[in-house]
């Protein structure tokens, strides 16, 4: 649900149509096992990991690789490091409730720098209308995106971070207890309702 087989093929796309990129872009995948003890979720990191092989084969040169796919557990601070130095944030969730990893990007950026690229299937997309919203299924639209993102010019990525890290700030665990409280006070509608008998 995360997208990661749709990422690394967007990458792959936007070397091929932006090939001046080559070289210079990487992209860094932290990813936290889960799961290990299911063979089916061992499957599926084997399938990422030689989609990536596959890639970097095509692209690398003797001294860069396009992406860089860590497996392990990573801590919060090593986290937000490569979320405070990445020049882009990539949510590309297929299918999503919140997610929180949008939200920590912006809230990382205490700089004001860096341009999040967010699946319009994110709940955080509804919310933060600053990101780059694509379709995560659209590998040349998201490849779009990510050179978008790249060329964004230094004013815009500053303005778009400042509303969104506004919008994190004000909308955090009190907010949404407050508006979650108000809507369970406020609600005519009953939670449930039995039909007459016949």
């Amino acid at each position: 649900t995360k997208g990661l087989p749709e990422r690394f093929r967007a990458v792959a796309r936007f070397l091929e149509h932006y090939p001046r990129y080559r070289g210079q872009f990487t992209l860094v995948q932290l990813s936290t096992p889960s799961r290990t003890y299911l063979r089916r979720y061992r499957d599926h990191l084997n399938e990422l990991e030689s989609l990536v092989d596959t890639i970097n084969w095509r692209f690398q040169t003797a001294a860069w690789k396009p992406i860089r796919f860590l497996v392990g557990d990573q801590d919060s601070a090593t986290i937000h490091a490569f979320m405070r130095l990445a020049e882009i944030g990539i949510v590309s969730s297929l299918h999503d409730g919140m997610n929180l990893v949008a939200k920590e990007f912006v809230a990382a950026r205490a700089d004001l720098d860096g341009v999040l690229i967010l699946s319009e299937f994110a709940g955080a997309a509804r919310e933060l209308s600053d990101a780059l919203i694509f379709n995560p299924y659209d590998v040349d639209q998201f490849a779009e995106t990510i050179q978008r993102a790249l060329e964004m010019p230094p004013d815009e990525r500053r303005e778009r971070m400042k509303r969104m890290r506004r919008h994190v700030e004000e909308h955090n665990i009190y907010r949404w207890a407050a508006d979650f409280l108000e809507a369970l006070t406020t609600d005519p509608a009953p939670a449930s309702s039995t039909p007459d008998a016949a």
